[in-house]
């Protein structure tokens, strides 16, 4: 089963994403802060993260960082979640390591898109984004 870690502190938000999400067939972990998302990466890591970049402890863009710096987490597609949708946002989180971006409030039909895209398996291997050539 594929897992997603859902990173969000708002619980409002993290159920409703969390229910949808296994109701779609996933295994979904969640995490509430920054700090915590780290540490459940490097447990067990997650076929897919759902970042909310605004966290207490330390922020989705350090998170997301931190996750691409570590060669066995890297691979990991990340899709920031976000209040924030200016162009200039979108590419902030780009730049820190989010493979996708999803501004909030969250269209769930779009989302899955982004989650489907991002899972999409090639040669064997999950990878996220466009393919270069």
């Amino acid at each position: 089963m594929t897992t997603i870690l859902l990173v969000e502190d708002y619980e409002e938000v993290r159920d409703m994403l969390s229910r949808r999400l296994r109701r779609h067939g996933f295994e979904v972990s969640v995490a509430e802060d920054g700090k915590a998302a780290v540490a459940a990466c490097m447990a067990d890591p997650p076929d897919l993260v759902l970042l909310d970049m605004n966290l207490p402890e330390t922020d989705g863009w350090t998170v997301a960082r931190q996750l691409k710096s570590d060669r066995r987490l890297a691979i990991i597609p990340i899709i920031a979640l976000t209040a924030y949708a200016a162009a200039e946002d979108r590419l902030k989180a780009l730049e820190a390591g989010c493979d996708d971006y999803h501004p909030k409030p969250i269209d769930f039909s779009s989302l899955m898109s982004q989650i489907e895209a991002a899972l999409a398996p090639i040669g064997g291997q999950i990878i996220a984004g466009p393919i270069a050539e």
